[in-house]
C-alpha cells in the first residue's frame, strides 16, 4: 500500500512539553489506479498518424503478343524527364532528336521543375484544346540516381496534377549521354 507520511513528530519547544502527534498518512492507492486508467484510456482511445501513401498504376503482366508492338504517344503531350547521379535533372519536350523544348538542366522545387511542368501543362492544354488529352510526363531514373529524387519528382506530379505519368528505366544512349553531360 502506497502512503504519504508527513513528519510532524512533535517536540520541545520552548520548554513546554507537548503531547506527540500521531503523523498524518495519505493512501495513495486510488490515485495510483486512477492514473493507471486514464492512461490506458487514453492509449486505446487515441488514433495514430496513419502514413501517406501515393497510389501508383502498375501495368498488368505483358502478354507475348503485346510485347512487340509499340506505344505510340503524342510528342507535342510527352515530357522527358531524366534524373541523374547528384541531384542531376533534365527534361525535354517532344524526341530527343527534335525536340519541341530543351534539353535542358533544371532544379528540383517551385521555382524548378513545378513552374515548368505548370507552363508545359497549359500550352499542351492549349494545344490539345482537351482536357482528357492532357501532358505525358515520363520520368527516368538513372542507375545513379537516389530514391529521395525520385519521390520529389512524384510529388511534383501530384501537386501539378499532371494526368499521366510512367516511371520507365530504359535510357537510349543519346540520352545517357545528355545525363553524363558529354
Amino acid at each position: 500500500m502506497a502512503e504519504l507520511n508527513t513528519g510532524d513528530g512533535g517536540g520541545k519547544k520552548g520548554g513546554k512539553v507537548r503531547s506527540k502527534k500521531s503523523g498524518s498518512k495519505v493512501d495513495l492507492t486510488a490515485m495510483v489506479d486512477l492514473a493507471f486508467l486514464l492512461i490506458t484510456f487514453f492509449m486505446l482511445t487515441t488514433t495514430l498518424s496513419k502514413p501517406q501513401s501515393m497510389s501508383l498504376g502498375l501495368p498488368d503482366k505483358e502478354d507475348d503478343k503485346n510485347k512487340d508492338k509499340p506505344i505510340k504517344v503524342d510528342e507535342n503531350r510527352t515530357m522527358t524527364v531524366l534524373l541523374g547521379d547528384n541531384n542531376k535533372m533534365t527534361y525535354y519536350m517532344g524526341l530527343l532528336a527534335t525536340p519541341i523544348a530543351g534539353p535542358k538542366e533544371i532544379s528540383y522545387g517551385k521555382e524548378g521543375i513545378r513552374k515548368e511542368l505548370q507552363k508545359r501543362k497549359k500550352s499542351v492544354l492549349e494545344y490539345t484544346g482537351n482536357k482528357d488529352k492532357g501532358m505525358i510526363v515520363i520520368i527516368k531514373p538513372s542507375k545513379k540516381s537516389n530514391y529521395r529524387n525520385l519521390v520529389d519528382i512524384l510529388d511534383e506530379m501530384a501537386i501539378v496534377d499532371v494526368p499521366t505519368y510512367a516511371i520507365v528505366n530504359d535510357f537510349t544512349p543519346e540520352e545517357q549521354k545528355l545525363l553524363e553531360g558529354k
